[in-house]
Protein backbone atom coordinates (compact mmCIF):
# COMPACT_ATOMS: atom_id res chain seq x y z
CA UNK A 1 0.00 0.00 0.00
CA UNK A 2 2.45 2.49 0.62
CA UNK A 3 4.94 1.48 -2.85
CA UNK A 4 1.25 2.39 -4.44
CA UNK A 5 1.43 6.08 -2.58
CA UNK A 6 5.11 6.44 -3.20
CA UNK A 7 4.46 5.91 -6.98
CA UNK A 8 1.40 8.54 -7.39
CA UNK A 9 2.90 10.48 -4.66
CA UNK A 10 2.48 13.64 -7.18
CA UNK A 11 -1.12 12.87 -7.53
CA UNK A 12 -1.92 12.58 -3.94
CA UNK A 13 0.04 15.59 -2.84
CA UNK A 14 -1.47 18.06 -5.14
CA UNK A 15 -5.22 16.56 -4.03
CA UNK A 16 -4.60 16.63 -0.45
CA UNK A 17 -3.32 20.08 -0.57
CA UNK A 18 -5.96 21.28 -2.68
CA UNK A 19 -8.30 20.90 0.28
CA UNK A 20 -8.34 23.09 3.03
CA UNK A 21 -7.76 21.98 6.53
CA UNK A 22 -10.30 23.95 8.15
CA UNK A 23 -12.65 22.18 5.64
CA UNK A 24 -11.56 18.78 5.84
CA UNK A 25 -11.72 19.11 9.91
CA UNK A 26 -14.71 21.70 10.84
CA UNK A 27 -16.05 18.52 12.90
CA UNK A 28 -13.30 19.10 15.51
CA UNK A 29 -11.45 22.07 15.03
CA UNK A 30 -13.37 23.37 18.16
CA UNK A 31 -12.07 21.18 20.26
CA UNK A 32 -8.23 22.37 20.28
CA UNK A 33 -7.12 23.77 23.24
CA UNK A 34 -6.28 27.67 23.66
CA UNK A 35 -2.78 26.40 24.39
CA UNK A 36 -1.13 23.98 21.85
CA UNK A 37 1.46 21.43 22.90
CA UNK A 38 2.38 18.56 21.20
CA UNK A 39 0.79 16.48 18.40
CA UNK A 40 0.84 13.77 16.90
CA UNK A 41 -0.32 13.18 12.84
CA UNK A 42 -0.61 9.55 12.18
CA UNK A 43 -0.46 9.02 7.72
CA UNK A 44 0.72 12.70 7.60
CA UNK A 45 0.82 12.53 3.98
CA UNK A 46 1.21 15.76 2.04
CA UNK A 47 2.18 17.78 5.70
CA UNK A 48 -1.12 19.81 5.16
CA UNK A 49 -2.51 18.54 8.57
CA UNK A 50 0.70 19.20 10.45
CA UNK A 51 1.17 22.50 8.49
CA UNK A 52 -1.71 23.86 9.66
CA UNK A 53 -1.37 22.47 13.22
CA UNK A 54 2.12 24.12 13.30
CA UNK A 55 0.79 27.54 11.98
CA UNK A 56 -1.41 27.31 15.61
CA UNK A 57 1.52 27.01 17.71
CA UNK A 58 1.60 22.69 17.87
CA UNK A 59 4.50 21.37 17.68
CA UNK A 60 3.61 18.15 15.36
CA UNK A 61 5.49 14.34 14.71
CA UNK A 62 4.30 13.82 11.62
CA UNK A 63 4.00 10.10 10.91
CA UNK A 64 4.67 8.90 7.14
CA UNK A 65 5.38 5.13 5.87
CA UNK A 66 5.39 6.42 1.94
CA UNK A 67 8.77 7.33 0.85
CA UNK A 68 7.53 9.26 -1.73
CA UNK A 69 5.08 11.15 -0.05
CA UNK A 70 6.78 11.92 3.27
CA UNK A 71 9.82 13.22 1.28
CA UNK A 72 7.24 15.55 -0.49
CA UNK A 73 5.57 16.39 2.77
CA UNK A 74 9.14 17.09 4.66
CA UNK A 75 10.31 19.45 1.84
CA UNK A 76 6.78 21.33 2.24
CA UNK A 77 6.70 21.43 6.07
CA UNK A 78 10.74 22.50 5.97
CA UNK A 79 10.61 25.38 3.41
CA UNK A 80 7.69 27.26 5.73
CA UNK A 81 10.35 26.97 9.03
CA UNK A 82 7.80 25.17 10.82
CA UNK A 83 8.29 22.66 13.82
CA UNK A 84 7.21 19.51 12.46
CA UNK A 85 9.34 16.58 12.83
CA UNK A 86 8.67 13.43 10.28
CA UNK A 87 9.09 9.92 11.14
CA UNK A 88 8.54 6.94 8.85
CA UNK A 89 6.51 4.92 11.06
CA UNK A 90 2.88 3.10 10.81
CA UNK A 91 0.39 1.65 12.86
CA UNK A 92 -0.39 -0.93 14.77
CA UNK A 93 3.25 -0.72 15.87
CA UNK A 94 4.06 2.26 15.83
CA UNK A 95 7.76 1.25 16.55
CA UNK A 96 10.11 4.09 16.41
CA UNK A 97 7.08 6.80 18.06
CA UNK A 98 6.72 4.32 20.96
CA UNK A 99 10.23 4.38 21.28
CA UNK A 100 10.39 8.28 22.41
CA UNK A 101 8.42 7.66 25.01
CA UNK A 102 6.73 10.76 23.97
CA UNK A 103 2.87 11.72 25.06
CA UNK A 104 0.52 13.43 22.73
CA UNK A 105 -2.40 16.07 24.01
CA UNK A 106 -3.52 15.81 20.21
CA UNK A 107 -3.58 12.45 18.42
CA UNK A 108 -4.68 12.87 14.57
CA UNK A 109 -5.59 9.30 12.17
CA UNK A 110 -7.22 10.57 8.91
CA UNK A 111 -8.32 8.95 6.30
CA UNK A 112 -5.60 5.97 8.05
CA UNK A 113 -8.15 3.69 9.77
CA UNK A 114 -9.72 2.15 6.62
CA UNK A 115 -6.08 1.09 5.98
CA UNK A 116 -6.55 -1.33 9.10
CA UNK A 117 -7.61 -5.09 8.92
CA UNK A 118 -10.24 -6.24 11.32
CA UNK A 119 -7.74 -7.93 13.30
CA UNK A 120 -4.94 -4.78 13.65
CA UNK A 121 -7.25 -2.35 14.41
CA UNK A 122 -8.16 -3.12 18.12
CA UNK A 123 -3.96 -3.72 19.15
CA UNK A 124 -3.82 0.04 16.72
CA UNK A 125 -6.16 1.73 19.23
CA UNK A 126 -4.33 0.14 22.37
CA UNK A 127 -0.95 1.89 21.28
CA UNK A 128 -2.71 5.00 20.28
CA UNK A 129 -4.50 5.55 23.63
CA UNK A 130 -1.02 4.80 25.25
CA UNK A 131 0.64 7.49 23.52
CA UNK A 132 -2.18 9.89 24.56
CA UNK A 133 -1.48 12.71 27.59
CA UNK A 134 -3.86 13.36 30.29
CA UNK A 135 -7.10 15.27 28.82
CA UNK A 136 -5.19 14.53 24.80
CA UNK A 137 -7.65 14.51 22.14
CA UNK A 138 -7.69 11.43 19.57
CA UNK A 139 -9.03 12.23 16.57
CA UNK A 140 -10.01 9.59 14.02
CA UNK A 141 -11.64 9.83 10.87
CA UNK A 142 -13.61 6.72 8.83
CA UNK A 143 -14.00 6.61 5.27
CA UNK A 144 -17.08 4.68 4.25
CA UNK A 145 -17.17 3.70 0.73
CA UNK A 146 -16.08 1.36 -2.32
CA UNK A 147 -11.75 1.85 -3.52
CA UNK A 148 -11.76 3.64 -7.08
CA UNK A 149 -7.98 1.56 -7.34
CA UNK A 150 -6.17 -0.72 -6.68
CA UNK A 151 -6.21 0.14 -2.88
CA UNK A 152 -7.94 -2.17 -0.48
CA UNK A 153 -10.34 -0.29 2.04
CA UNK A 154 -11.81 -1.96 4.53
CA UNK A 155 -15.02 -1.98 6.18
CA UNK A 156 -14.96 0.76 9.53
CA UNK A 157 -17.64 1.87 12.18
CA UNK A 158 -18.05 4.24 14.92
CA UNK A 159 -18.95 1.38 16.89
CA UNK A 160 -16.10 -0.41 16.92
CA UNK A 161 -13.90 2.87 17.88
CA UNK A 162 -16.19 3.02 20.78
CA UNK A 163 -15.92 -0.20 22.01
CA UNK A 164 -12.19 0.32 22.00
CA UNK A 165 -12.48 3.12 23.82
CA UNK A 166 -14.23 1.77 26.65
CA UNK A 167 -11.56 -0.62 26.98
CA UNK A 168 -9.53 1.98 27.46
CA UNK A 169 -11.21 3.98 29.63
CA UNK A 170 -11.24 6.66 26.87
CA UNK A 171 -14.28 8.93 26.95
CA UNK A 172 -16.36 9.91 23.81
CA UNK A 173 -16.66 13.55 23.18
CA UNK A 174 -17.63 14.09 19.51
CA UNK A 175 -19.19 12.10 16.21
CA UNK A 176 -20.26 14.07 13.30
CA UNK A 177 -21.02 12.12 9.88
CA UNK A 178 -19.71 14.43 6.49
CA UNK A 179 -20.08 13.91 2.53
CA UNK A 180 -16.73 13.58 0.81
CA UNK A 181 -15.11 16.56 0.17
CA UNK A 182 -13.88 15.67 -3.35
CA UNK A 183 -17.59 15.06 -3.99
CA UNK A 184 -16.45 11.17 -5.44
CA UNK A 185 -19.99 8.97 -5.34
CA UNK A 186 -20.52 6.79 -2.72
CA UNK A 187 -17.81 7.66 -0.44
CA UNK A 188 -18.81 9.49 2.93
CA UNK A 189 -16.82 10.29 6.31
CA UNK A 190 -17.41 10.48 9.73
CA UNK A 191 -15.09 11.79 12.38
CA UNK A 192 -15.16 10.56 15.75
CA UNK A 193 -13.10 11.90 18.78
CA UNK A 194 -11.82 10.68 22.48
CA UNK A 195 -10.46 12.38 24.88
CA UNK A 196 -7.87 10.77 27.49
CA UNK A 197 -10.39 12.29 30.34
CA UNK A 198 -8.34 14.22 33.44
CA UNK A 199 -10.44 16.91 35.79
CA UNK A 200 -7.63 18.34 36.62
CA UNK A 201 -6.63 15.96 39.80
CA UNK A 202 -4.83 13.15 38.44
CA UNK A 203 -6.66 10.92 39.08
CA UNK A 204 -8.28 9.03 35.97
CA UNK A 205 -4.52 8.41 34.38
CA UNK A 206 -3.56 7.30 38.16
CA UNK A 207 -6.76 4.80 37.90
CA UNK A 208 -5.91 4.00 34.64
CA UNK A 209 -2.68 3.24 35.41
CA UNK A 210 -4.03 0.78 37.91
CA UNK A 211 -5.93 -0.58 35.39
CA UNK A 212 -4.03 -1.16 32.33
CA UNK A 213 -0.33 -1.25 33.59
CA UNK A 214 -0.09 -2.01 36.65
CA UNK A 215 1.67 -5.40 37.75
CA UNK A 216 -1.01 -7.57 38.90
CA UNK A 217 -0.71 -11.18 40.44
CA UNK A 218 -4.54 -12.66 40.58
CA UNK A 219 -7.66 -10.34 40.02
CA UNK A 220 -8.11 -8.53 43.63
CA UNK A 221 -6.72 -4.93 42.47
CA UNK A 222 -9.71 -4.72 39.39
CA UNK A 223 -11.94 -6.27 42.11
CA UNK A 224 -11.02 -3.48 44.71
CA UNK A 225 -11.47 -0.58 42.03
CA UNK A 226 -14.31 -2.43 40.30
CA UNK A 227 -15.94 -2.43 44.12
CA UNK A 228 -14.81 1.23 44.84
CA UNK A 229 -16.63 2.44 41.50
CA UNK A 230 -19.82 0.50 41.95
CA UNK A 231 -20.36 1.75 45.23
CA UNK A 232 -19.46 5.26 44.30
CA UNK A 233 -22.21 4.75 41.20
CA UNK A 234 -24.93 3.18 43.22
CA UNK A 235 -24.54 4.15 46.70
CA UNK A 236 -23.43 7.48 47.37
CA UNK A 237 -25.67 7.70 50.17
CA UNK A 238 -23.56 4.45 51.74
CA UNK A 239 -21.06 7.60 53.01
CA UNK A 240 -20.65 7.35 56.78
CA UNK A 241 -18.13 10.78 56.72
CA UNK A 242 -16.00 13.21 54.28
CA UNK A 243 -13.55 15.65 54.31
CA UNK A 244 -11.20 17.65 52.45
CA UNK A 245 -9.23 14.62 51.71
CA UNK A 246 -11.03 11.67 51.92
CA UNK A 247 -14.70 9.47 51.78
CA UNK A 248 -15.53 6.88 54.65
CA UNK A 249 -17.67 4.03 53.76
CA UNK A 250 -18.56 1.12 55.59
CA UNK A 251 -15.78 -1.97 55.15
CA UNK A 252 -18.84 -4.84 54.88
CA UNK A 253 -20.33 -2.61 51.77
CA UNK A 254 -17.22 -2.72 49.96
CA UNK A 255 -17.53 -6.56 51.27
CA UNK A 256 -20.14 -6.95 50.01
CA UNK A 257 -19.79 -5.70 46.75
CA UNK A 258 -16.31 -7.48 46.45
CA UNK A 259 -18.63 -10.75 47.51
CA UNK A 260 -21.16 -9.97 44.62
CA UNK A 261 -18.79 -9.39 41.69
CA UNK A 262 -17.04 -13.14 42.53
CA UNK A 263 -20.25 -15.32 42.97
CA UNK A 264 -20.40 -15.32 39.28
CA UNK A 265 -17.13 -16.19 38.59
CA UNK A 266 -16.27 -19.00 41.16
CA UNK A 267 -19.81 -20.29 42.44
CA UNK A 268 -21.11 -20.34 38.37
CA UNK A 269 -18.50 -21.19 36.55
CA UNK A 270 -15.50 -21.90 38.85
CA UNK A 271 -12.93 -19.65 36.94
CA UNK A 272 -9.24 -19.69 38.58
CA UNK A 273 -8.77 -16.11 39.77
CA UNK A 274 -5.04 -16.59 40.17
CA UNK A 275 -2.46 -17.97 38.39
CA UNK A 276 -2.07 -21.48 40.37
CA UNK A 277 -4.24 -23.42 40.92
CA UNK A 278 -5.05 -22.91 44.68
CA UNK A 279 -8.55 -21.03 45.57
CA UNK A 280 -8.94 -17.52 46.53
CA UNK A 281 -7.74 -16.50 50.21
CA UNK A 282 -11.46 -15.74 50.90
CA UNK A 283 -13.27 -18.21 48.97
CA UNK A 284 -14.13 -20.60 52.17
CA UNK A 285 -16.58 -21.97 53.21
CA UNK A 286 -19.25 -19.39 54.15
CA UNK A 287 -18.58 -18.00 50.45
CA UNK A 288 -19.22 -21.64 48.81
CA UNK A 289 -22.70 -21.78 51.27
CA UNK A 290 -23.90 -18.21 49.10
CA UNK A 291 -24.60 -20.83 46.28
CA UNK A 292 -28.29 -20.38 47.09
CA UNK A 293 -28.49 -17.04 46.70
CA UNK A 294 -27.89 -14.94 43.71
CA UNK A 295 -25.86 -11.13 43.86
CA UNK A 296 -29.51 -9.64 43.37
CA UNK A 297 -30.57 -11.46 46.95
CA UNK A 298 -27.57 -9.25 48.45
CA UNK A 299 -29.17 -6.07 48.00
CA UNK A 300 -28.89 -3.34 50.31
CA UNK A 301 -32.14 -3.04 52.51
CA UNK A 302 -33.53 -6.83 51.17
CA UNK A 303 -34.14 -9.56 54.12
CA UNK A 304 -32.16 -12.80 54.77
CA UNK A 305 -32.74 -15.66 57.06
CA UNK A 306 -31.06 -15.80 60.06
CA UNK A 307 -28.63 -19.14 59.12
CA UNK A 308 -28.47 -16.65 55.34
CA UNK A 309 -27.65 -13.59 57.81
CA UNK A 310 -24.94 -15.46 59.46
CA UNK A 311 -23.53 -17.09 56.42
CA UNK A 312 -23.40 -13.81 54.75
CA UNK A 313 -21.42 -12.54 58.22
CA UNK A 314 -18.79 -15.03 57.69
CA UNK A 315 -18.36 -14.57 53.86
CA UNK A 316 -17.73 -10.61 54.69
CA UNK A 317 -15.71 -11.64 57.59
CA UNK A 318 -13.10 -13.73 54.73
CA UNK A 319 -13.65 -11.42 52.27
CA UNK A 320 -12.78 -8.12 53.90
CA UNK A 321 -9.56 -9.41 55.66
CA UNK A 322 -8.69 -10.75 51.85
CA UNK A 323 -9.39 -7.14 51.09
CA UNK A 324 -6.99 -5.52 53.63
CA UNK A 325 -4.16 -7.76 53.22
CA UNK A 326 -4.16 -8.08 49.34
CA UNK A 327 -4.89 -5.37 47.38
CA UNK A 328 -5.46 -2.89 49.44
CA UNK A 329 -1.94 -3.34 50.93
CA UNK A 330 -0.41 -3.84 47.40
CA UNK A 331 -2.32 -0.97 45.93
CA UNK A 332 -0.07 2.20 45.80
CA UNK A 333 0.59 5.33 44.57
CA UNK A 334 3.31 5.06 41.30
CA UNK A 335 6.97 5.11 42.24
CA UNK A 336 6.08 5.30 45.91
CA UNK A 337 5.33 3.01 48.64
CA UNK A 338 2.22 5.49 50.11
CA UNK A 339 -1.37 3.02 50.08
CA UNK A 340 -4.06 4.91 48.31
CA UNK A 341 -6.84 2.95 50.43
CA UNK A 342 -7.16 2.78 54.09
CA UNK A 343 -8.93 0.04 56.49
CA UNK A 344 -9.15 0.53 59.54
CA UNK A 345 -10.89 -2.94 61.06
CA UNK A 346 -13.83 -2.60 63.39
CA UNK A 347 -14.32 -4.07 66.50
CA UNK A 348 -17.89 -5.35 66.27
CA UNK A 349 -18.23 -7.48 63.05
CA UNK A 350 -18.71 -10.83 64.90
CA UNK A 351 -21.87 -9.41 66.32
CA UNK A 352 -23.62 -7.64 62.86
CA UNK A 353 -27.11 -8.66 62.83
CA UNK A 354 -27.62 -9.14 58.81
CA UNK A 355 -31.12 -10.13 58.54
CA UNK A 356 -31.78 -7.03 56.94
CA UNK A 357 -28.42 -5.55 55.28
CA UNK A 358 -27.98 -1.94 56.51
CA UNK A 359 -25.03 0.96 56.15
CA UNK A 360 -25.10 0.51 60.41
CA UNK A 361 -24.63 -3.35 60.48
CA UNK A 362 -22.04 -3.24 57.82
CA UNK A 363 -20.35 -0.36 59.47
CA UNK A 364 -19.37 -2.99 62.04
CA UNK A 365 -16.96 -4.78 59.55
CA UNK A 366 -15.07 -1.41 59.81
CA UNK A 367 -14.69 1.72 57.59
CA UNK A 368 -13.19 1.77 54.22
CA UNK A 369 -11.10 5.35 53.46
CA UNK A 370 -11.26 6.22 50.20
CA UNK A 371 -9.12 9.77 48.07
CA UNK A 372 -11.76 12.12 47.61
CA UNK A 373 -10.88 12.65 44.43
CA UNK A 374 -10.82 8.97 43.38
CA UNK A 375 -14.33 9.03 44.86
CA UNK A 376 -15.61 11.55 42.54
CA UNK A 377 -13.44 10.66 39.62
CA UNK A 378 -15.39 7.01 40.47
CA UNK A 379 -18.81 8.62 40.41
CA UNK A 380 -18.36 11.06 37.42
CA UNK A 381 -16.48 8.08 34.83
CA UNK A 382 -17.75 5.19 36.05
CA UNK A 383 -19.21 4.26 32.51
CA UNK A 384 -15.91 4.47 30.95
CA UNK A 385 -13.96 2.82 33.65
CA UNK A 386 -15.62 -0.29 34.68
CA UNK A 387 -15.69 -1.42 31.09
CA UNK A 388 -11.67 -0.94 31.11
CA UNK A 389 -11.65 -2.82 34.40
CA UNK A 390 -13.79 -5.62 32.63
CA UNK A 391 -11.62 -5.41 30.13
CA UNK A 392 -8.89 -6.27 31.72
CA UNK A 393 -9.94 -9.13 33.76
CA UNK A 394 -11.20 -10.60 31.01
CA UNK A 395 -7.41 -10.75 29.48
CA UNK A 396 -6.18 -12.25 33.09
CA UNK A 397 -8.32 -14.94 33.08
CA UNK A 398 -7.90 -16.01 29.02
CA UNK A 399 -4.50 -16.80 30.89
CA UNK A 400 -5.71 -18.34 33.98
CA UNK A 401 -8.69 -20.41 32.19
CA UNK A 402 -7.23 -20.73 28.92
CA UNK A 403 -10.10 -23.46 27.76
CA UNK A 404 -12.90 -20.79 28.84
CA UNK A 405 -14.47 -19.03 25.94
CA UNK A 406 -14.97 -15.08 25.64
CA UNK A 407 -18.31 -15.15 25.70
CA UNK A 408 -18.51 -17.59 29.45
CA UNK A 409 -15.56 -15.02 30.83
CA UNK A 410 -17.76 -11.99 29.74
CA UNK A 411 -21.19 -13.22 31.37
CA UNK A 412 -19.49 -14.12 34.69
CA UNK A 413 -18.12 -10.47 34.47
CA UNK A 414 -21.80 -9.24 33.90
CA UNK A 415 -23.10 -7.54 36.93
CA UNK A 416 -25.62 -9.81 37.81
CA UNK A 417 -27.86 -6.92 40.27
CA UNK A 418 -27.78 -5.25 37.30
CA UNK A 419 -30.61 -6.90 35.33
CA UNK A 420 -34.17 -5.20 35.12
CA UNK A 421 -36.56 -5.99 37.96
CA UNK A 422 -40.05 -4.97 37.71
CA UNK A 423 -42.42 -7.36 39.08
CA UNK A 424 -42.11 -6.74 42.47
CA UNK A 425 -43.42 -2.91 41.51
CA UNK A 426 -45.92 -4.71 39.27
CA UNK A 427 -47.08 -7.04 41.64
CA UNK A 428 -47.65 -3.65 44.14
CA UNK A 429 -49.77 -1.79 41.22
CA UNK A 430 -51.92 -4.72 40.92
CA UNK A 431 -52.82 -4.97 44.62
CA UNK A 432 -53.64 -1.11 44.79
CA UNK A 433 -55.90 -2.06 41.81
CA UNK A 434 -57.36 -5.14 43.24
CA UNK A 435 -58.06 -3.15 46.54
CA UNK A 436 -59.94 -0.48 44.66
CA UNK A 437 -57.47 2.08 44.25
CA UNK A 438 -56.69 3.93 41.27
CA UNK A 439 -52.92 4.38 40.25
CA UNK A 440 -51.83 7.44 37.95
CA UNK A 441 -49.20 7.44 34.85
CA UNK A 442 -46.74 9.75 37.14
CA UNK A 443 -45.87 11.44 33.62
CA UNK A 444 -49.32 11.73 31.86
CA UNK A 445 -51.60 11.73 35.08
CA UNK A 446 -54.01 9.19 33.29
CA UNK A 447 -55.39 6.46 35.34
CA UNK A 448 -53.82 3.06 34.01
CA UNK A 449 -55.78 0.04 32.49
CA UNK A 450 -54.91 -3.65 32.21
CA UNK A 451 -51.98 -2.71 29.92
CA UNK A 452 -49.27 -0.57 31.76
CA UNK A 453 -45.43 -0.74 32.38
CA UNK A 454 -42.81 0.24 35.02
CA UNK A 455 -40.60 3.12 34.08
CA UNK A 456 -37.33 3.54 35.27
CA UNK A 457 -37.52 7.16 36.14
CA UNK A 458 -33.43 7.17 35.40
CA UNK A 459 -33.07 5.34 32.16
CA UNK A 460 -32.23 1.90 32.89
CA UNK A 461 -29.08 1.75 29.83
CA UNK A 462 -27.29 3.93 31.69
CA UNK A 463 -28.04 4.04 35.55
CA UNK A 464 -28.94 0.17 36.10
CA UNK A 465 -30.86 1.19 39.07
CA UNK A 466 -33.64 -1.11 40.59
CA UNK A 467 -34.43 0.63 43.77
CA UNK A 468 -38.66 0.91 44.59
CA UNK A 469 -38.09 4.60 44.77
CA UNK A 470 -37.34 4.65 40.58
CA UNK A 471 -39.74 2.39 39.58
CA UNK A 472 -43.07 4.41 39.03
CA UNK A 473 -46.32 3.20 37.04
CA UNK A 474 -46.42 4.76 33.67
CA UNK A 475 -48.86 3.80 30.69
CA UNK A 476 -47.14 2.03 27.58
CA UNK A 477 -47.06 4.73 25.74
CA UNK A 478 -45.65 7.05 27.60
CA UNK A 479 -43.23 4.62 28.77
CA UNK A 480 -42.25 3.67 24.86
CA UNK A 481 -42.11 7.58 23.85
CA UNK A 482 -40.01 8.27 26.73
CA UNK A 483 -37.20 5.54 26.06
CA UNK A 484 -33.69 5.64 27.62
CA UNK A 485 -33.98 9.30 27.54
CA UNK A 486 -33.47 11.00 31.08
CA UNK A 487 -37.07 13.28 32.48
CA UNK A 488 -36.13 17.05 32.25
CA UNK A 489 -35.53 18.94 35.34
CA UNK A 490 -39.47 20.71 34.42
CA UNK A 491 -41.35 17.95 33.65
CA UNK A 492 -40.35 15.87 36.85
CA UNK A 493 -41.12 19.13 38.83
CA UNK A 494 -44.35 18.96 36.80
CA UNK A 495 -44.82 15.23 38.10
CA UNK A 496 -44.12 15.48 41.49
CA UNK A 497 -47.20 15.44 43.16
CA UNK A 498 -47.95 12.21 41.29
CA UNK A 499 -44.68 10.81 42.00
CA UNK A 500 -45.08 11.31 45.70
CA UNK A 501 -48.25 10.06 45.84
CA UNK A 502 -47.06 6.58 44.27
CA UNK A 503 -44.30 6.15 46.91
CA UNK A 504 -46.70 7.48 50.09
CA UNK A 505 -49.36 4.86 48.38
CA UNK A 506 -47.10 1.82 47.14
CA UNK A 507 -44.62 1.87 50.38
CA UNK A 508 -44.84 3.77 53.44
CA UNK A 509 -46.84 2.06 55.79
CA UNK A 510 -46.24 -1.08 54.10
CA UNK A 511 -44.04 -4.42 54.24
CA UNK A 512 -42.11 -2.76 51.51
CA UNK A 513 -41.35 0.61 53.04
CA UNK A 514 -37.96 -0.60 55.13
CA UNK A 515 -36.13 -1.93 52.11
CA UNK A 516 -38.18 1.32 50.06
CA UNK A 517 -36.43 4.03 52.94
CA UNK A 518 -32.99 2.02 52.87
CA UNK A 519 -32.39 1.84 49.15
CA UNK A 520 -33.11 5.34 49.10
CA UNK A 521 -30.79 6.14 52.01
CA UNK A 522 -27.74 3.64 50.20
CA UNK A 523 -28.19 5.24 46.60
CA UNK A 524 -29.19 9.09 47.01
CA UNK A 525 -27.71 11.63 49.15
CA UNK A 526 -30.29 12.34 52.25
CA UNK A 527 -30.93 12.04 55.84
CA UNK A 528 -34.64 11.04 55.94
CA UNK A 529 -36.32 9.16 52.87
CA UNK A 530 -39.88 9.04 54.51
CA UNK A 531 -39.51 12.90 53.91
CA UNK A 532 -41.16 12.44 50.42
CA UNK A 533 -39.94 16.56 49.83
CA UNK A 534 -36.54 15.56 50.76
CA UNK A 535 -36.22 12.18 49.04
CA UNK A 536 -37.63 14.38 46.39
CA UNK A 537 -34.89 16.96 46.22
CA UNK A 538 -32.35 13.80 46.19
CA UNK A 539 -34.17 12.19 42.97
CA UNK A 540 -33.54 15.76 41.02
CA UNK A 541 -30.16 15.93 42.36
CA UNK A 542 -29.32 12.63 41.13
CA UNK A 543 -30.89 13.53 37.83
CA UNK A 544 -28.29 16.58 37.56
CA UNK A 545 -25.90 14.49 38.25
CA UNK A 546 -26.41 11.93 35.17
CA UNK A 547 -26.67 14.82 33.24
CA UNK A 548 -23.84 16.27 33.91
CA UNK A 549 -21.55 13.20 34.17
CA UNK A 550 -23.14 11.07 31.03
CA UNK A 551 -24.71 14.41 28.91
CA UNK A 552 -27.68 12.20 28.58
CA UNK A 553 -30.18 13.21 25.73
CA UNK A 554 -33.49 14.55 27.64
CA UNK A 555 -37.28 13.57 27.70
CA UNK A 556 -40.32 16.65 27.94
CA UNK A 557 -43.10 14.21 27.65
CA UNK A 558 -45.82 13.43 25.18
CA UNK A 559 -46.82 16.76 24.74
CA UNK A 560 -50.09 18.65 25.07
CA UNK A 561 -52.06 17.03 21.80
CA UNK A 562 -50.43 13.25 23.14
CA UNK A 563 -51.62 14.05 26.68
CA UNK A 564 -55.41 15.24 25.47
CA UNK A 565 -55.74 12.31 23.32
CA UNK A 566 -54.46 9.36 26.13
CA UNK A 567 -57.41 11.03 28.32
CA UNK A 568 -60.17 11.27 25.70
Amino acid sequence: MTDFYSHHADGFFAEYQALAFEKVHAAWCGLLPDSPSFALDIGAGSGRDAAALANRGWEVLAVEPSVGLRAKGESFTQARGLPVQWVDDQLPELHRVRLLSYQFDLILVSAVWMHLPDGQRERAFRVLSNLLAPGGLLVITLRHGPSSDERVFHSVSRDELERFARQRALVSVACDSSPDCQGRQGVAWETVVFRLADDGTGVLPLLRHIVVNDDKSSTYKLALLRSVIRLAEDAPGMVLKRDDDGVEVPFGALGLYWIKLYMPLLLREQLRQLPQSQSPGFAKQAFQLLKGLSPFDLRIGLSLSPDQAETVRQALLDACGTIRKMPVRFTKYPGTDILIFEVTPGRSARKADLQVLTPEELARFGTFRIPAAIWDCCSRYACWLEPAIVNEWIGLLQQYNPGASLATLAGALEWEEGQRQTHQVRTRVDGLRGEGSTVQCVWTDTTLQRDYDIDHCFPWARWRNNDYWNLLPATRRANANKGERLPSASLLEAAKPRILHWWQDAYLGTELERPFVLQARAALPLDDPRDLDELFSAVMQQRLRLKMNQRLAEWHGLGAKSEKALRQ
